[in-house]
């Protein structure tokens, strides 16, 4: 079932796996088959912060097939021109891809190649209106498809970003550019995901799934609030009690998000998909 039609009606589980940094996909595999049963679909990242992985679709169409778990592989608009993003489209959704999240990229000069060229000749708003537009059986350039894909798009958001005005309006932009899914940066009360609905006027255009993440410690938490707020009474608990503290805090979060009937929840295990049954206890395991 498509992710889009199960946050329809049910609480929604999502989690994310990093592509190999080689040509074996062999360990994100088994990454997927460890999740499989406790998430309704895992995420493939596109080169996170713009190092050398494989290929997110590619990979994505790799996992469907051995392990039978729903993917959404993310593409973003660093690395590709207009064309490029659109053949890339096309070949993903000849491949069985159903789902995609789209995204800017963060730049080269971050990751293993900083002297790699940028392209970002879209943004994700952009991104996201081109996917729509092939969709509707149209390229960018105005022309015809042979046929239409049908993906269900989804967007980033932040609500911990420093000025959610201009955060609403980035994501208000993305919802009319055709986006049908939302996953969120990490959520560190219930409180902070109640206070950007607010913002938004009560309520959400489209499904979020809000991120939660246990942070393992100081430093972790530290490097996550240059991005996204962490409380400070979080900051402190982590500094004293390390990973135990940032479990429990994922946990509450997870649990709040659940009680307050929210769409979903996006789960950042970094690597570490063994901690997720741990994160999962306050909704119970998918598996019987």
């Amino acid at each position: 079932m498509r992710i889009t039609d199960k946050l329809k009606h049910t609480f929604v589980i999502t989690a994310e796996v990093d592509p190999p940094r080689g040509a074996d996909p062999g360990q994100t595999i088994e990454q997927a088959l460890t999740l499989r049963g406790y998430v309704d679909a895992v995420n493939i990242s596109d080169a996170p912060m713009a190092n050398l992985r494989m290929n997110s679709f590619m990979l994505a169409h790799l996992i469907k097939n051995r392990t039978g778990v729903e993917v959404i592989p993310h593409l973003t608009a660093r690395d590709r021109n207009a064309i490029a993003l659109q053949a890339d489209l096309l070949g993903a959704w000849a491949l069985g891809v159903k789902n995609v999240l789209v995204l800017g990229g963060d730049p080269p000069d971050r990751g293993d190649h900083p002297w790699a060229k940028p392209v970002y000749e879209f943004g994700a708003v952009e991104l996201a209106r081109a996917v729509s537009s092939l969709n509707d059986g149209a390229n960018l350039a105005g022309g015809d498809l042979e046929g239409h894909t049908g993906f269900s798009v989804g967007v980033a958001v932040n609500p911990g970003a420093a000025d959610v005005e201009l955060e609403v309006s980035k994501f208000m932009a993305k919802v009319e550019a055709g986006a049908l899914f939302a996953q969120s940066q990490p959520v560190f009360d219930v409180e902070k995901a109640l206070f950007f609905l607010e913002a938004l006027g009560g309520s959400s255009p489209i499904p979020i799934l809000w991120g939660v993440l246990p942070l393992r410690s100081a430093k972790m938490a530290a490097n996550v609030s240059r991005w996204t707020e962490v409380p400070g009474w979080l900051m402190v608990d982590v500094k004293k009690r390390g990973k135990v503290a940032g479990m429990e805090a994922a946990q509450r979060v997870l649990a709040g998000l659940h009680a307050a009937g929210m769409a979903g929840a996006h789960l950042y295990p970094l690597g570490r998909v063994e901690l997720l049954k741990e994160m999962l206890k306050p909704v119970g395991s998918r598996l019987t």
